[in-house]
């Protein structure tokens, strides 16, 4: 599996995330959201759901599928259990319990109702989902555990934009390329890494995809951007020949695209992405940023009103 976790750190319930992230099998594993839309008037709502079968009120979660990612599981639980397609920002946090001696962990992100047509939950599953006022909702959640989790996104607050700084998927090794390195492609388990992508980033609402001119990192994004018909915007800023005399190029381009308010994606390359990040981060202090990007890993960097106030980081789309 290849679940996302957050690097911001605001909350003891992120004390509990285990370093690596990756599911035990002797564990059950789930995910959800703390759904959220504005009325006419624009006062947060906070969707619930009922549970026929558990006679309470949580906030909309689910055990996660074989070869599922906890991300894709929160986004299709979401689905399922309230008819709303959302556009996903940043990781919460979990929670963790016993179910008949076994410990179950469920991993929460904020997640915004879009604009789309609403679905119709199984009403075995759900009979009833009610938006409520942020102090109404916390009066009506079942569950001690969901309360504290809609208390950090009440803490943490809406209104995030996400900036994906994507590193290329596996490539040709240059040993083995005899012409120039920007034309070097990706390897067969590159193209399929690519293939993928499109499920770790669909639930962010991904509007614009930025790309440096090198062959590898076009062959990336193309399929995601044909999936989402967006056009690949190419950009020689992002590449490693132009880094190499104008470093300043791709840190001005990356941070006027966080400052556009636009969600994107930038395909580049290491060492570039590293340097992206410290720049945008400037002097804030996030945990865990020493790891470099393995070929079709990426960090999230969700922003708010310019700063950064989030990070992410999502692994490559295979297990």
């Amino acid at each position: 599996m290849t679940p996302c976790w957050q690097i911001f750190k605001k909350s003891s319930l992120l004390d509990q995330r285990e370093a690596d992230n990756w599911v035990d099998v002797m564990s059950i594993a789930a995910a959800g959201a703390v759904l959220w839309r504005r009325d006419e008037k624009g006062q947060l709502l906070i969707a619930l759901v009922h549970r026929p079968r558990y006679n309470d009120w949580s906030l909309p979660k689910g055990k996660v599928e074989d070869g599922e990612s906890l991300l894709n599981c929160a986004y299709r639980e979401v689905f399922e259990e309230t008819g709303v397609t959302a556009i996903f920002g940043p990781e919460l946090g979990q929670t963790v319990y016993d179910v008949e001696d076994v410990p179950k962990t469920v991993h929460y992100w904020a997640a915004k109702a879009s604009d789309a047509a609403y679905g119709k939950p199984n009403p075995l599953e759900i009979d009833e989902i009610e938006w409520l006022t942020p102090k109404a909702a916390s009066k009506k959640l079942t569950l001690k555990d969901d309360r504290s989790i809609l208390e950090f996104f009440l803490d943490f607050g809406p209104d995030t934009t996400p900036l994906v700084l994507l590193r290329h998927a596996k490539a040709v090794k240059r040993s083995d390329w005899d012409g120039d390195d920007g034309d070097r492609p990706l390897d067969i388990y590159g193209q399929t890494q690519a293939k993928r992508l499109l499920t770790s980033y669909l639930p962010f609402g991904i509007t614009e995809i930025h790309s440096s001119d090198a062959i590898r990192c076009l062959e990336t994004v193309e399929p995601m951007g044909r999936s989402l018909k967006i056009e690949v915007k190419i950009e020689s800023d992002l590449s490693e020949y132009r880094y190499e005399t104008h470093k300043e190029s791709a840190m001005d381009y990356a941070q006027a695209l966080m400052e556009s308010g636009r969600a994107a994606i930038i395909c580049s390359h290491n060492p570039i992405l590293p340097k992206l990040l410290k720049k945008l981060i400037g002097k804030k202090n996030f945990k865990n940023l020493d790891r470099k990007l393995e070929p079709g890993e990426a960090w999230i960097l969700h922003h708010r009103d310019g700063e950064i106030v989030a990070i992410d980081w999502v692994a490559e789309p295979l297990s």
